[in-house]
């Protein structure tokens, strides 16, 4: 089933791909017809842009076709990241026109030369508008369908060209009507919001791969999944590893009453497998299991205080995985802290105002940090 999904959503990609190919390598060459016979370097840079619109395509095919590759001994959790490496590509070709596309502006700027507009120039422009701006939102809608970033930055890409073939199509109207070139400004202005949409881009992409914070709904969703099962009273620590869209891992505690058997447990973590990756396409690869005590009232009350003391530093967000053992008197439990410089000193207090709340008790806490919401 999920290498059924996997190559159905390949095909997707590819068949999107090959149709952006198309419609690119069309563009650009009446583009370029069009621009060498007006003399006008606005719609020359245009066309050009649209042939690296179409490399970006048959990136984004290899990319799919790398990222497709089963799993091997080398990388048993397959090859998805590829194609965030393939988004990356794309963001630096984008780049690259953009920065020589400011480079050639600027001299015509320094030299202008007169262009030459007439009806089937602006006819072709203003089609090429249309175009690229239903193509790109045609990448964008099929990328996010199928969590493809490449598709998604590609679509973004498009986007811009339709405004920089809508700039040079005003700075055509504006020379007929008034006599005034400004297209080799336009052109400038376009090239640089074309940098600054790579950067975004480029910088979007990295960030994933760096691996990024989980969506708090997701979050939220897949441990209100998890706490569904009868017997699980809690669900922390979720962590989340990306190998790729649709190739998403995790890990996560639960707490479950101290009366539970080894065979119960292993019941319930099978159940929690299967159920969040029916519901939420995620592999959880890791179960830790705290336990909750359910034979003493006493520890509901100590368990308050405690959580009071910690949570009196504000960078305390939480605790959990709390249990009393009176025969040994040891009191174990974890703390979530937020993203601070100073956690660790943060730890150190709070774990010392709980130890003059029990003093009888040894205090053993782990010190977590807020992976997910």
């Amino acid at each position: 089933m999920e290498e059924s999904k996997s190559v159905s959503r390949g095909k997707v990609i590819i068949r999107t791909s090959i149709i952006g190919i198309i419609t690119n390598i069309l563009l650009a060459g009446f583009k370029l017809m069009v621009g060498f016979i007006s003399g006008s370097i606005a719609i020359v840079l245009d066309a050009v842009n649209n042939l690296s619109d179409a490399l970006s395509s048959v990136i984004t095919i290899i990319g799919t076709a790398l990222a497709g590759k089963a799993p091997d001994k080398k990388h048993p959790y397959g090859y998805g990241r590829i194609e965030y490496l393939s988004a990356m590509t794309i963001s630096v070709i984008v780049l690259y026109a953009g920065l020589t596309s400011f480079v050639e502006s600027v001299k015509s700027i320094f030299n202008p030369e007169p262009a030459e507009y007439g009806t089937v120039t602006l006819i072709i422009v203003a089609v090429a508008v249309v175009v690229k701006l239903l193509l790109g939102q045609f990448f964008i809608n099929t990328g996010s369908k199928v969590s493809s970033e490449s598709l998604v930055a590609s679509g973004k890409d498009a986007r811009f060209d339709s405004i920089i073939s809508a700039a040079t199509l005003v700075a055509a109207i504006i020379f007929i009507v008034s006599g005034l070139s400004v297209e080799a400004y336009l052109a400038a202005i376009i090239a640089a919001v074309m940098i600054k949409s790579a950067l975004g881009m480029l910088r979007d992409t990295i960030s994933e791969i760096l691996g990024e914070r989980i969506d708090p709904t997701l979050s939220k969703e897949v441990k209100n999944t998890i706490k569904s099962i009868d017997g699980v009273q809690g669900a922390y620590d979720l962590v989340f590893s990306d190998y790729g869209p649709d190739r998403v891992m995790a890990s996560v505690h639960i707490e479950i009453p101290d009366t539970f058997t080894a065979d119960k447990i292993d019941e319930i973590t099978r159940e929690i497998q299967e159920k969040v990756y029916t519901v939420h396409n995620i592999t959880l690869i890791s179960i830790g299991i705290y336990s909750v005590n359910t034979r003493d009232e006493n520890t509901v009350a100590m368990r308050n205080a405690i959580s009071k003391a910690a949570t009196a530093h504000p960078e305390v967000l939480q605790m959990h995985g709390f249990f009393v053992d009176y025969v040994r008197k040891v009191i174990r439990f974890d703390l979530v802290l937020d993203f601070v410089p100073n956690n660790h000193e943060i730890y150190r207090q709070a774990l010392s105002d709980i130890q003059k709340l029990y003093p009888e008790y040894q205090i053993i806490a782990n010190m977590d940090v807020s992976y997910s919401d």
